[in-house]
């Protein structure tokens, strides 16, 4: 049976209400049942960097990760979104360097990191801003390994009809559940493909990377060493003080999680056996935290002290310039309509 709920995240300044964000999720099992939803857990939205686990799949899955000998640490890097910090910048260099690649290759562009200590790095050289700083750029140089190591070219890899990109999408919708034709593509952020589906279909993909085991097929086992790199590595997916890094680091990696742009947050439950996609209507990554935590609690899924280690993501504090205490966010979960696909 679903549970159904409703979730709201109330944005408060004094003790008024100045804003509120609406979100969906869905709690799903390997075999695509909801366990828990909103109202709306077919809704439609791109998948964004929560499908980086499974684009690193088949570099993994095909034995390519040990045929460039990449560390753990490493791959956790390729399944991240990275703050550009120096150490995340070294560990992108690191893996294009043993591929023989350069950051010329990559198609991801360049954007200002989030780590403060490279952003001042970066405004007071301009000079050494490069594609090696973008979130994404883990993602990437694992996807130019996985060409070379298919045989197939480098140039234009980022590009929807590549083989690289074409298999993505299969894997992808494997994952999922569906096939590659209920699933669209567009172009993300980071010029690769990104993946239109249902958030109960992403559910459903992180349900299965969270119980994925070693002991498994040869995809489970790839996909039980991910998470384990992730989960072990959380700050190297990440970043330190991110949402998904507290996530796995506050839990001892019985959450695995992965945020994406717009408003988007998967989670997978490693001793429950759940997924979980969260969507904030608007695209306000603000009220992602507020939602998935209380979520979690909602589920049950938190001990007390870990609920003590993320009650700042639960209530975040809104201060103004000058660092006065002027509101708060909460979330508010409750009973909704039974829920539907």
């Amino acid at each position: 049976m679903t549970l159904p709920l409703s979730i709201e995240v109330r944005v408060w300044r004094g003790e008024g209400v100045e804003s509120r964000h609406r979100l969906q999720a869905a709690v799903a099992r390997p075999d695509g049942v909801l366990s828990a939803a909103t109202a709306e857990p077919g809704l439609v939205t791109t998948f964004r960097s929560a499908a980086k686990p499974f684009q690193l799949l088949p570099l993994v899955e095909r034995g390519h990760a040990d045929r460039f000998g990449f560390r753990d640490e490493e791959l956790a890097v390729m399944a991240g979104s990275h703050s550009g910090s120096p150490y995340h910048v070294e560990r992108v260099a690191g893996i294009l360097a043993r591929i023989g690649c350069t950051e010329s290759d990559l198609a991801c562009g360049a954007h200002d990191p989030l780590d403060p200590v490279s952003l001042d790095h970066v405004r007071r050289h301009p000079e050494a801003a490069s594609a090696l700083y973008n979130n994404c750029s883990g993602k990437h140089a694992g996807m130019l390994a996985l060409a070379l190591a298919e045989g197939w070219p480098i140039q234009g890899y980022q590009r929807a009809d590549h083989p690289l990109q074409q298999l993505m999408h299969r894997t992808v919708a494997e994952m999922c559940g569906l096939e590659p034709e209920a699933v669209a593509v567009a172009v993300d952020g980071c010029s690769v493909s990104v993946f239109i589906l249902p958030l109960s279909a992403m559910a459903r993909a992180w349900a299965r990377l969270a119980t994925a085991r070693p002991e498994g097929g040869e995809r489970e086992r790839a996909l039980h060493r991910i998470r384990a790199n992730m989960v072990t590595w959380p700050r190297a997916t990440c970043g330190a003080g991110r949402l998904s890094a507290d996530l796995m680091e506050h839990t001892g990696g019985r959450v695995v999680a992965k945020g994406g742009a717009e408003g988007l947050e998967c989670a997978g439950l490693v001793d429950r056996g759940l997924g979980l996609a969260v969507k904030c209507e608007d695209g306000g990554a603000r009220a992602l935290a507020p939602a998935i935590v209380g979520l979690l609690e909602r589920l049950d899924a938190l001990t007390e002290p870990e609920r003590e280690r993320l009650a700042e993501r639960r209530h975040p504090v809104l201060r103004n310039h000058a660092g006065v205490e002027v509101g708060h966010l909460s979330v508010e979960i409750g009973p909704a309509v039974p829920a539907h696909v």
